[in-house]
Formats: C-alpha cells, sequence, structure tokens
C-alpha cells in the first residue's frame, strides 16, 4: 500500500478538524486529494447524499468527537468492532473509518469513469451504524514501532531468501515514487499528530512497498504457481505487521480516548 487509504487521510483530516486545527475547507481539500468529489449517504437526518463539510459538520452535532481507521483483510477485522452488517461492507472495501462519540462508521466506494490518463473518480461514503467496542488488534504507536523494526528484516529476509531481484525497472520506479512522495514534505498525516506517528507511517509503507515488491512477478524472480505461494506465506505476517502499523499510526490521537 503506497499511498494512503481514503479512510485514513479522511481520519486524520477529520481529527484535525475536530480539534480544530484546520478549516473544513482545508480539511475537505486534503481529504479529497485528487478525486473529483466526495459525498456521504445515510447520514441521520438527510435523505440524499451531501457534501464532506455538512457531513463533517453534521457528524459533529451528533457527538463524534474522533475518527478511526480501520484496514481490514480477510480473516483480520483489523480496527473494527462489529456488528456483522458494518464488517463485511468494510471488508469488501478493505477500509473504513469508525467515529468514537457516537456508533456511526464510514465506508468508502469508489466510482471511476474515463479514459486511461483522465479518470475521473467519485467517492460516496456510506454512513452505517457500529457496535461502540474496542476495536479488534490495533497495537499502541510504540508496539507498531517495535513489531516494525522486526518486520522490516523479516520482510529483507524474505525477499533475499525467494530471489527477488528487487533490481529491475519496476522495482525502481516504485521505490523511486515512494522516495519522491516521502520528499514532498511528507504530510501523510494532519496537523496534531506526533512526528512519532509520522515515522511509523513511513516506515509502515516502506515495508508494504516492499511486500508489494516481492507479491508481483518480476525479473529475475520466482514465477511458478508454487513459488509465488512460498511468497505470499513468507509475506503474509509481514503485511499483516504493517497494515497494523498504518492503523495504529492513523489511531494515534485515540490514544488518549482511551482506544485506538
Amino acid at each position: 500500500m503506497l499511498s494512503e487509504p481514503r479512510s485514513g487521510r479522511l481520519a486524520a483530516w477529520g481529527n484535525a478538524l475536530l480539534a480544530g486545527l484546520v478549516s473544513p475547507d482545508d480539511a475537505v481539500l486534503a481529504i479529497v486529494g485528487e478525486d473529483a468529489v466526495h459525498r456521504v449517504e445515510g447520514l441521520p437526518g438527510e435523505g440524499a447524499p451531501v457534501g464532506l463539510t455538512l457531513a463533517l459538520g453534521r457528524l459533529r452535532a451528533l457527538g463524534v468527537r474522533g475518527l478511526r481507521l480501520a484496514l481490514p483483510a480477510p480473516g483480520h477485522p483489523l480496527g473494527l468492532s462489529g456488528p456483522p452488517e458494518f464488517n463485511v461492507r468494510a471488508l469488501e472495501a478493505r477500509e473504513a473509518v469508525v467515529c468514537h462519540g457516537a456508533a456511526f462508521g464510514l465506508v468508502p466506494e469508489v466510482f471511476e469513469a474515463g479514459p486511461s490518463g483522465d479518470v475521473h473518480v467519485e467517492v460516496v461514503w456510506h454512513c452505517l451504524a457500529v457496535r461502540e467496542a474496542p476495536p479488534a488488534d490495533v497495537p499502541s504507536l510504540g508496539e507498531a514501532e517495535r513489531e516494525l523494526a522486526e518486520a522490516l528484516r523479516e520482510a529483507t529476509a524474505a525477499l533475499s531468501r525467494l530471489d527477488v531481484a528487487g533490481s529491475g525497472p519496476v522495482a525502481e520506479a516504485a521505490i523511486d515514487a515512494y522516495r519522491a512522495r516521502a520528499e514532498r514534505g511528507r504530510e501523510v498525516l494532519a496537523p496534531g499528530y506526533p512526528p512519532r506517528a509520522v515515522r511509523v507511517l513511513e516506515l509502515a509503507q516502506r515495508v508494504s512497498l516492499l511486500v508489494s515488491l516481492a507479491q508481483q512477478r518480476g525479473e529475475g524472480g520466482a514465477v511458478s504457481a508454487s513459488e509465488m505461494a512460498a511468497r505470499g506465506e513468507a509475506l503474509r505476517p509481514v503485511e499483516r505487521t504493517a497494515r497494523r502499523a498504518q492503523v495504529a499510526a492513523y489511531n494515534s490521537v485515540g490514544e488518549t480516548w482511551g482506544v485506538r
């Protein structure tokens, strides 16, 4: 996962907005990013989808005091707390935002149209009821940082053991893109987040990059089905650790709420 999940941007900049650290316009601009428009449907009292500015204001009025990221995967409901209906939808999207202070959650649905190079992207956030309970399997920021150091060693060792070249043009382009993004000010988190959270998130993205490269059929690497399966088995725990760390970073402001 080399770019921010949309739910991560919504959680980070939504938290900054709720804390009074950014204006509604700045928050919405950061959340939408390169997409065309974001809307929220299913908000209590609204019969049709509404814009993000109105939606965030309405959520605050409903009692929302913070936003948490969830990055679930099959067999790993990371950051979710139920009910099953919400979890299923979040798992399909592989991401979600869970509100703190009011029992709501938001799951993005992405619509794309247009030719390659000129794709128009619209996002509809579905507002659903959630269970008020501790989120699943989210570590503290300190735990995530310690786990990541070991995960990075494991990923590097696995790449070497599985004979993944990592030096072909595809790999070099991916690494260059990662470095360029990191050098653009590294505003992967919004105002109000501690430097440690930025550091953990960047390391988690680096580990995810290595896993992504290893899962591709790159030049000079394993190409058979059995060898690809071996890669997946070796790197699955590493990918899981990287996802947990990303959630810990985005949710680090929530440690003061007693939840992550």
